[in-house]
């Protein structure tokens, strides 16, 4: 998606400057020209750098005081709304400092990290894959601890990196990862809250590519009862950031044989070590211990499916 928001604001500049430049040409020839609330609307959908830039490039409608005035007031707002942005994704779970030990190479797991900063978890030996989403606003390294863990049960583990930590801006993460391991026989994908939410959206979609879907702390709105998939469900008893209604709500859209894991005094922050998550309930259990069981349920259900 983050693709897609550069390419849309670039074409809207590059509009934007073009056409002060067409309504000057046309000006000085007496033609048709572009209505100011075209010119307007432009800038106001994302437009204003190229417009701004147009207005001076080309000396156009700079006797106009609306425009003089406008158009830098549209600028300043989408520069702040911008500055918003930044600081919002800016503002994100950090990884604690014990998860290097998980991100570097020991006897029995491979780590390493692809151009794209994903980090893969390879185990000597293989035959099942795993993706997995990262929770929204979390940094992804502070996974390392369960994909070491899972990867160390004989599966090979695939945590990619999201733009500005939010699975909803490449929720297609997936879709080039595959192509790099085609030994593996059987692929699932998972995910922590948001990223659980959008590796289901991605598996509806890429069903017929994978064997199943676990979704931790998470729930799918979209209907995946016919696709074929095995589903595992783990939530702890304590979690205090899902949404225990909308998650009942939304197991109509999951397979009738799927399987629902509830961790006794688990909360939603300790699938992963980034500390506490704000609203989240009070845990029983160490963050250690939930990873472990968590760990254990999932390579349980890959390896008996």
């Amino acid at each position: 998606m983050l693709k897609y928001i550069l390419l849309y604001t670039l074409i809207m500049n590059a509009l934007g400057f073009l056409s002060m430049g067409i309504d000057k040409a046309r000006a000085r020839k007496k033609k048709w020209r572009i209505r100011e609330k075209t010119l307007f609307l432009i800038a106001i959908l994302g437009g204003s750098i190229g417009s701004f830039a147009g207005m001076w490039v080309f000396r156009h409608k700079t006797r106009h005081w609306y425009f003089v005035l406008g158009m830098p007031l549209i600028l300043i707002m989408h520069l702040v709304m911008c500055g918003g942005v930044i600081y919002y994704c800016n503002d994100y779970y950090r990884a604690e400092k014990i998860v290097r030990q998980d991100l570097k190479s020991d006897e029995s797991v491979d780590v390493y990290k692809l151009k794209d900063k994903t980090y893969v978890f390879e185990p000597e030996k293989y035959e099942e894959a795993l993706i997995f989403y990262p929770g929204g606003k979390v940094d992804y390294k502070a996974y390392a601890p369960l994909m070491k863990e899972i990867a160390e049960g004989g599966i090979l583990c695939i945590l990619p990196h999201m733009p500005a930590n939010l699975a909803v801006l490449d929720s297609d993460k997936a879709e080039n990862l595959k192509i790099l391991y085609p030994e593996v026989k059987e692929w699932y994908i998972s995910g922590h809250s948001l990223g659980g939410a959008m590796a289901a959206g991605y598996v509806k979609k890429h069903a017929e590519e994978y064997n199943g879907l676990i979704l931790l702390g998470a729930y799918s709105t979209k209907n995946l009862k016919k696709t074929g998939l095995k589903v595992l469900t783990i939530y702890g008893s304590e979690d205090g950031v899902l949404n225990l209604e909308k998650y009942e709500s939304n197991k109509k859209n999951l397979p009738e044989d799927r399987k629902e894991i509830i961790l006794e005094g688990g909360c939603h922050s300790f699938f992963a070590r980034y500390g506490m998550q704000e609203g989240d309930g009070k845990p029983t259990i160490t963050n250690t211990e939930q990873i472990e069981k968590t760990t254990k349920e999932i390579v349980k259900f890959i390896k008996n499916n």
